[in-house]
């Protein structure tokens, strides 16, 4: 019996990369699960590979029409859900003099608007005592130079973690934040760019020597996700070979 037997999630961004590995670990720990993307041909591939216990909305975690159809969706089932992970992320970025007023709105609008909003408006749908997930990342911690705004945003998400932990207190919903490290994905490679050499020079500075999978990352989050972690609210959980932490 999985960990998540009988469960029924939610994993925005679900398509591909991190979103995709959670997914596929909650499926197979046998949970149902719905996944969101922002393109109908990335959908209809996750949804080949999850199998019959997922289902797809198409959206963008953005837009507030778009979650307000995905939660119309979920609500449609008659089920609550019992695990939420806001996983929706990304942006690339520019050096500050570079920066503009759209591209600022582009990365914030979906990594910070997107996660709040996200969470919002499942309330009504989330049971007493379900678990939320914030995909967060170890930049929300770093001041790495040309990131600024996503650096901002993922602290924002790991900040949210704490905060509706707070105010969901009543209902016994754990809220907590996922921090990834560098993880291999179309994503992370898009982000860094530079190939396999750039690739090579962020694996040396991993304590462990490599930079993380995908389902190292989905480990985890089905740890927040189950009742292991029935004791962790507002906290967040590292998974990055230690790059953060030494």
């Amino acid at each position: 019996m999985g960990e998540l037997e009988g469960a029924y999630a939610l994993v925005t961004g679900g398509t591909a990369g991190i979103g995709l590995a959670i997914a596929e670990r909650f499926v197979a720990e046998g949970a149902e699960v719905v996944v969101t993307g922002r393109t109908r041909s990335t959908l209809d591939a996750a949804l080949a590979r999850l199998g019959p216990r997922a289902t797809g909305v198409l959206g963008d975690a953005a837009s507030l029409d778009d979650l307000d159809r995905l939660m119309d969706t979920v609500r449609a089932t008659g089920r609550g859900l019992d695990v939420l992970v806001a996983n929706a992320g990304g942006g690339s970025e520019a050096p500050v003099a570079q920066m503009t007023a759209e591209h600022f709105d582009r990365v914030a609008d979906l990594n910070i608007r997107g996660t709040f909003f996200t969470v919002q408006k499942a309330l009504p749908l989330l049971v007493d005592g379900a678990a939320v997930v914030l995909v967060s990342s170890i930049s929300g911690s770093n001041g790495d130079p040309e990131h600024s705004v996503y650096n901002a945003s993922k602290a924002a998400v790991r900040s949210f973690a704490r905060t509706l932990t707070s105010e969901l207190r009543d209902r016994r919903i754990r809220v907590n934040a996922l921090s990834p490290g560098p993880t291999l994905s179309v994503g992370f490679a898009a982000f860094v760019g530079g190939g396999d050499e750039v690739l090579a020079q962020i694996a040396a500075a991993v304590p462990v020597g490599r930079v993380g999978r995908t389902e190292e990352v989905a480990a985890a989050a089905l740890f927040l996700a189950s009742r292991e972690s029935s004791f962790v609210a507002g906290a967040e959980l590292v998974v990055d070979g230690g790059m953060s932490q030494v």
